[in-house]
């Protein structure tokens, strides 16, 4: 986490956008023999909220993992929009 926070340009390896979503995008994080997955979005102002991680035990990303993060994405700017 510490290289996707410290970087201006941070590694397509690192931090990508999802293939077939919109909106989502990975960062990967490897930590020892396990590899997580950090799913987030690009707010307005450049920022990064991340909204749920996994261990990854496949190639894939779980549909179900993509479909949290998308869901807690409309809500962010749900609770957005009535500030």
């Amino acid at each position: 986490m510490r290289l996707v926070e410290q970087l201006q340009i941070v590694p397509a390896q690192y931090f990508k956008k999802l293939v077939g979503t919109e909106h989502i995008w990975e960062v990967r994080v490897q930590v020892g023999g396990n590899i997580f997955r950090i799913l987030g979005f690009m707010d307005r102002d450049n920022s990064v909220v991340l909204t749920n991680g996994f261990k990854k035990k496949s190639q894939k990303t779980p549909q179900q993992e993509i479909a949290l993060a998308e869901q807690r994405r409309h809500d962010y700017y749900q609770r957005r929009v009535t500030k």
